[in-house]
């Protein structure tokens, strides 16, 4: 009987342990589970996005319980051609574009528009309202259109929409647009702040109708006389359903200031649909030169 008693409970605490053991493994999955995954898509002649935004994905990481993925232009940012690594779009929860006039081929293409299907959210920066630049005729050249199509901004530069910018040798003045003080994205960004990006022209017909304005920029030493105040950052819902955030700001020293970084991280969190942090971790060191 002793025996039977001692094998009993032999069993029963292998049996326990067992169950404990799985339980934590379970626990971990799960917490590993609720960790958005946020993947970055970067590919730009001049801003360094390539160099500014790891930097904000290790923050997200470290500070935010996020999981991030980080994908650039091959071999270096010059490269239109060729983003590896674009089939991580499967497995984001936000997709995060940093793109300028890319010609990326239809197979990589492909995994952005598949994404983009999904109706998940996105996140822009400055120059992804051009992201692509395929020659008149190109069987993608519809993507040239990508900030129209994913971001409510005009469709690629110049154009009908006229957009451009207001000078290298210009500045920003942001302000906080009344009506969305309120809004969750902008806690904490303060009512005002200097940014180092020329301001860029979207107005009169974008933001597209739907869009909610949150920042508007005034230029600073612009070489245009007719420089006029124009949104800087909004967002709104884009023409496959998505929620987005997007900034036509952007410029590496944009990223070094305070109230910039956390508009990005509120941007990101709104966009995964995570409540705005009620403790900010701290200012990021973020100390990229511009390239140009």
């Amino acid at each position: 009987m002793k025996k039977l008693r001692a094998t009993t409970g032999c069993f029963l605490l292998c049996f326990l342990l067992a169950a404990s053991f799985c339980s934590c493994a379970q626990n971990r999955k799960n917490a590993s589970a609720k960790k958005p995954t946020i993947i970055f898509v970067t590919g730009d002649h001049e801003y360094s996005g390539e160099a500014t935004l790891p930097l904000v994905a290790a923050e997200l990481e470290k500070n935010y319980g996020f999981q991030t993925k980080f994908l650039k232009a091959f071999p270096d940012h010059n490269s239109e051609e060729n983003i590896p690594g674009l089939e991580a779009l499967k497995e984001a929860d936000v997709a995060v574009f940093f793109l300028r006039w890319r010609r990326l081929p239809a197979n990589q293409v492909k995994y952005i528009e598949d994404y983009l299907k999904t109706g998940k959210p996105v996140v822009g920066f400055r120059t992804t309202t051009h992201a692509f630049n395929y020659p008149k005729g190109h069987e993608l050249e519809k993507w040239n259109s990508f900030g129209e199509l994913v971001f409510n901004a005009p469709p690629g530069w110049g154009g009908k929409a006229n957009h451009t910018h207001y000078g290298h040798k210009s500045t920003t003045d942001v302000t906080i647009i009344p009506e969305a003080s309120k809004n969750p994205i902008l806690t904490g960004v303060g009512n005002n702040f200097h940014a180092s990006s020329w301001l860029y022209k979207v107005l009169p017909d974008y933001p597209a109708k739907g869009s909610t304005w949150l920042l508007t920029g005034h230029p600073i030493n612009p070489d245009k006389k007719d420089a006029t105040d124009q949104p800087v950052a909004w967002t709104g819902k884009n023409s496959y359903g998505a929620k987005f955030f997007i900034t036509t700001l952007g410029h590496p020293e944009d990223f070094s200031q305070e109230p910039f970084q956390r508009l990005v991280i509120n941007a990101i969190h709104w966009a995964a649909g995570k409540p705005i942090p009620k403790k900010w971790a701290g200012k990021m060191d973020i100390s990229v030169p511009y390239r140009q």
